[in-house]
């Protein structure tokens, strides 16, 4: 793919992102709530997963596949049409922002700011791509095309291709607007 094809794929991202909020498709603001939600119930199953396994009692099993139900009904209103392995890869995403959150606010209260930042950029990121693939930002099939610096050629900082989906999340989810 030239630098013009590169440039070109990303204005178009940048365009469709600005078509969907004026046509208000998606109650993004709710949606990034929703998904909020989402990420602390794959936690919630974790933990009866966890002790249930700890205590031996199969009540937790059952409180799991409830609370698993409920995660389920809630990630279909944000992701309403998928292919393949897309409704999983946006759990994991989801699960993985999440505990990488943790992680970093746990290095951060160590008073390791740097390791902590680290580790919030990475949840970012998982965050990114589940909004990427879920608001169709992304191809599933253009993903091992896309080179690690096809970024706009007016960027002051070249932060390759989940920089700049970070960016589009930004500009697409904001969830102080109402």
């Amino acid at each position: 793919m030239s630098d013009q094809e590169k440039v070109q794929k990303i204005n178009e991202l940048i365009e469709k992102v600005d078509e969907m909020k004026k046509q208000d498709k998606m109650d993004l603001s709710s949606d990034q709530d929703l998904s909020i939600a989402i990420m602390n119930l794959v936690s919630i199953e974790e933990h009866f997963f966890f002790t249930g396994a700890k205590t031996g009692k199969p009540e937790y099993y059952d409180m799991l596949q409830e609370v698993r139900k409920m995660r389920g009904d809630l990630l279909r209103k944000i992701i309403k049409e998928y292919e393949g392995e897309v409704w999983c890869i946006s759990k994991h995403l989801l699960a993985a922002s999440m505990r990488l959150m943790e992680v970093g606010t746990k290095q951060q209260g160590m008073g390791n700011k740097e390791e902590a930042k680290e580790l919030f950029e990475k949840s970012y990121d998982c965050y990114s791509l589940f909004w990427g693939l879920n608001m169709k930002l992304i191809k599933t099939d253009d993903i091992k095309k896309i080179d690690a610096q096809a970024v706009n050629v007016h960027d002051t900082e070249k932060k390759g291709f989940l920089g700049k989906l970070g960016e589009l999340v930004k500009k697409a989810v904001d969830c102080c607007l109402e």
